[in-house]
């Protein structure tokens, strides 16, 4: 096996809005599975096209190119356009047609800019809408049975533009009392109580979504040995693909964030990830690591690369190429943003500008 191929299980973070030398003679050497784009990638509609061209063109296997674009403030793309309305405003609204026209219009605006898969919809339930622990205007329902309805709207909407989905933060991250991005939190639930709940909405998406992403999170009930649930194989492998039958990819959340960095080394990270059934280890913003992970994935037992590069293979082959860049159609495209917004919000509320509207966060939430 190439060292290179191996970087196909790495999906990275980008440093800046334009890729520097030093930036690209790194990607061209590790070849990446994936990119992941943020607020600090983002300048102009067209700055952005040609960034993503520009990662295609170095990339000797088409790769994944992604991105946080739900709603609300978890919206990258609002910051060279307009801001759709977040999965707690649809749910309110509850006119399915409306959520499905949002998974439309959102499918559209990402194959403008050349994006193949979107990290949304978010299959957390809202237990407590006013909950700290990033969540906070992101679920689509506060009941099994709504999620379901309502993230699958979304869901079907998107991929049926050609946008592969990624269902998330498995296995149920929404009543946890912490923020992983600084630390990692406990979740003392049962197996029933969790079976009853998040469990139940994950199992019902695993035949129709594209990939999912584990979150960081102790659930003594599924893993009693400490590891977070992105780095055990508990989680991963025998619960998500074996007891769930989930076939598609499955990647780890960010392992950047406290919840991971807090506790483990970088090494021991990505050999953890990789062989609890993970098979794209996410770093978003120590792209100078990136490098040094590849040398670590050389040390992971042959079978669990192999497994995971052919599951990056499958998913690849039905990724849908971008659509020709045109900046009058991007802005025709945001407009349908805009009309979605007056249509679920009103046209009064819709033009309230949220306080960090336009601006780039030092802490993206995703």
């Amino acid at each position: 096996m190439q060292t290179s191929s191996l970087g196909q299980l790495l999906l990275t973070g980008v440093p800046g809005p334009e890729l520097d030398s030093e930036t690209a003679a790194r990607f061209r050497r590790i070849q990446p599975g994936g990119f992941i784009l943020f607020g600090r990638n983002i300048q102009t509609p067209g700055q952005l096209r040609r960034l993503i061209d520009q990662l295609r063109d170095l990339s000797e296997v088409e790769p994944v190119i992604t991105i946080d674009q739900e709603g609300g403030r978890v919206s990258r793309l609002k910051l060279v356009g307009n801001e759709p309305p977040n999965a707690n405003q649809l749910r309110d609204r509850d006119d399915l047609g409306l959520i499905a026209q949002h998974g439309q219009i959102t499918g559209r605006l990402l194959r403008i800019f050349g994006f193949n898969l979107d990290l949304c919809p978010v299959l957390d339930i809202s237990f407590d809408d006013e909950a700290d622990n990033s969540l906070r205007g992101r679920c689509y329902g506060n009941t099994v049975p709504q999620v379901i309805r309502n993230a699958g709207a979304f869901n079907d909407a998107l991929r049926a533009e050609g946008v592969l989905s990624c269902g998330k933060h498995f296995p149920g991250y929404s009543r946890a009392a912490i923020d992983a991005h600084h630390e990692l939190p406990t979740i003392a639930l049962s197996r029933e109580e969790l079976e009853a709940s998040e469990l139940a909405v994950f199992r019902h998406f695993c035949g129709s979504i594209d990939s999912m992403m584990v979150g960081h999170g102790f659930y003594p009930a599924l893993d009693n040995g400490g590891a977070p649930s992105s780095l055990s194989r508990r989680v991963v492998t025998d619960l998500l693909r074996g007891e769930l039958g989930f076939k598609g990819l499955v990647m780890t959340d960010d392992l950047d964030m406290g919840a991971i960095l807090n506790h483990y080394g970088l090494e021991e990270t990505i050999r953890l990830a990789v062989t609890a059934g993970n098979d794209l280890a996410m770093i978003c913003h120590r792209v100078e690591c990136v490098e040094q992970a590849l040398g670590f994935l050389e040390k992971v037992d042959r079978p669990e690369l192999d497994r995971a590069l052919e599951n990056v293979a499958a998913f690849k082959k039905r990724m849908v190429k971008p659509d020709p860049w045109s900046e009058a159609e991007f802005l025709r495209r945001d407009a349908e943003v805009w009309g979605l917004r007056v249509s679920v919000l009103g046209e009064a509320e819709a033009a309230k500008r949220s306080p960090e509207d336009g601006k780039r966060s030092p802490v993206e939430i995703y």
